[in-house]
């Protein structure tokens, strides 16, 4: 070491995966985390351009100075050593292992201002969602219709009536050719998003359609391959094409609340019975019962959500000329994101906690996640599969690592949090609630970036462009918001 005024200590950069890049070196304790990106680009990885990193010590974000982040580190395992050495090895003498995270090169304005109110519905807003391209919004509403609209001019383009009842969840498919919608109907209904024209009807369920998911672009580039999940205890997978019932999976004894097509060939089902199930998307084989929660299991999101949505679409806006190659692009993504484990499943239930689960190996969960007080309503991973934010009753969002490992809460809603949206930087998190706004939420400042007032009444859905241009939200006052930089 040398003088007080300059000392240097001793680290070595890894990989999310915990892979050791470059040799262990002298660093400043003074070093900020600019300085280790500098590092890190010019010298250990010899990238041409300033990347983006966010660089981590045993999951405390480098945010100011090493040594700051050290001393952090430090009081955080007081408890479990309170000497220099502690149960971390964090002695002055031992190498520090930063581990550093690529960001996305390009950045997500935040929303600050309505751009368009748009009226039409007649009944509250339920669900809505941007197609993978961004380009195009699917609403669903209790007024029984589909509405799609232009994102680009805001503008209703197609109503598409069919539905007999409230229509609870709308889904586009990863490749943009469809858009599927469930009711209290009992049925799934497909459209045509380019005319709005109805193009099958599928009935089979005997109650209300409360969840869709669509087959993976990088599994089946035809993309014709549907979930419905519904509260008569079911799921079933249907080919749209033919518009049959290709087989049921029948083995939860409640209303099924949330279902996630994985890009591992499993399908996952959440239900009221407490469970967890997974079934083998080529047969409808139960895999795994997944059993922890407490108390009625309310949504499930996979690390790999975004991928799985948006397909072959990024921030490039790059259109591909055969399907091989939207496949091929979808499936480098979704790995990307995925690394070099399994996909991991995140659940949260009215017990108020979130398991963190790798169905894809084991019936056991990996961490149990704790510390809101009242049912969590909404989990879900951020697009870079880094962070998982939670959503509550309890009118709080909290924010976690990929460990499990928590970071921040969000407060500010004084009414109970419905839905949350990612930009797809990872940077930034939207969120609606009861009390009629919508907040921005910084994830590397930790701190409310913006709140969106407007909406007269509940804000039922929010969903952020993939293109990152704009969010659009759904409320109990019927009207749908678009919500600009």
């Amino acid at each position: 070491m040398s003088s007080a005024s300059g000392r240097t200590l001793l680290a070595r950069f890894l990989t999310p995966d915990g892979e050791q890049v470059g040799p262990a070196m002298s660093v400043p304790e003074t070093i900020t985390a600019s300085k280790l990106s500098l590092l890190l680009n010019k010298h250990i990885l010899k990238n041409p351009e300033q990347l983006p990193y966010n660089f981590y010590l045993q999951d405390e974000g480098i945010s100011s100075t090493l040594i700051e982040t050290l001393e952090r580190v430090r009081k955080s395992e007081s408890g479990k050593a309170a000497t220099k050495e502690g149960a971390s090895g964090l002695s002055e003498e031992s190498i520090l292992k930063i581990v550093y995270e690529p960001q996305a090169i390009f950045r997500v304005r935040r929303m600050t201002r309505c751009s368009s109110s748009l009226p039409g519905h007649t009944e509250a807003i339920l669900s809505v969602q941007y197609s993978p391209d961004g380009k195009r919004l699917a609403t669903a509403s209790g007024d029984t219709t589909v509405r799609l609209w232009d994102s680009d001019t805001e503008t209703p383009y197609s109503e598409c009536r069919g539905h007999t009842n409230w229509v609870l969840c709308v889904r586009w498919s990863p490749d943009g050719r469809w858009v599927a919608s469930g009711s209290m109907d009992k049925t799934v209904r497909l459209w045509n998003p380019r005319t709005g024209e109805m193009c099958g009807v599928m009935s089979g369920h005997s109650q209300f359609v409360t969840a869709l998911d669509w087959e993976p672009l990088h599994v089946n580039s035809a993309c014709r391959r549907l979930v419905s999940a519904s509260k008569d205890g079911q799921a079933k997978v249907w080919d749209v094409v033919q518009q049959k019932c290709l087989f049921s999976l029948t083995s939860h004894t409640m209303s099924v609340t949330s279902v996630r097509w994985g890009g591992e060939g499993l399908i996952y089902t959440a239900s009221q019975d407490r469970t967890i199930k997974v079934w083998s998307a080529s047969d409808g084989r139960l895999v795994r019962n997944l059993v922890g929660h407490g108390h009625w299991v309310n949504t499930l999101s996979l690390n790999t959500d975004y991928a799985l949505r948006t397909g072959a679409y990024d921030h490039t806006g790059r259109e591909y000329s055969s399907l091989k190659e939207s496949q091929e692009r979808a499936l480098q993504r979704w790995t990307e994101v995925k690394g070099k484990g399994s996909e991991i499943l995140a659940s949260g239930s009215d017990d108020t906690t979130v398991y963190l689960w790798a169905p894809g190996q084991s019936d056991k969960p990996i961490k149990r996640l704790t510390g809101h007080a009242r049912l969590i309503n909404i989990v879900s991973w951020s697009p870079n599969g880094r962070h998982i934010v939670t959503a509550s009753f309890d009118k709080n969002l909290k924010l976690w690592t990929q460990s499990g490992k928590f970071v921040a809460s969000f407060r500010g809603h004084v009414g109970e949090v419905y839905q949350v949206s990612w930009s797809s930087d990872s940077r930034l998190l939207v969120s609606g609630s009861k009390d009629s706004t919508l907040k921005v939420w910084d994830i590397e400042t930790k701190k409310l970036a913006e709140e969106l007032p407007g909406h007269a009444d509940e804000v039922y859905a929010v969903d952020w462009a993939p293109d990152g241009q704009h969010v659009a939200s759904g409320s109990k006052d019927r009207l749908l918001k678009i919500w600009a930089s």
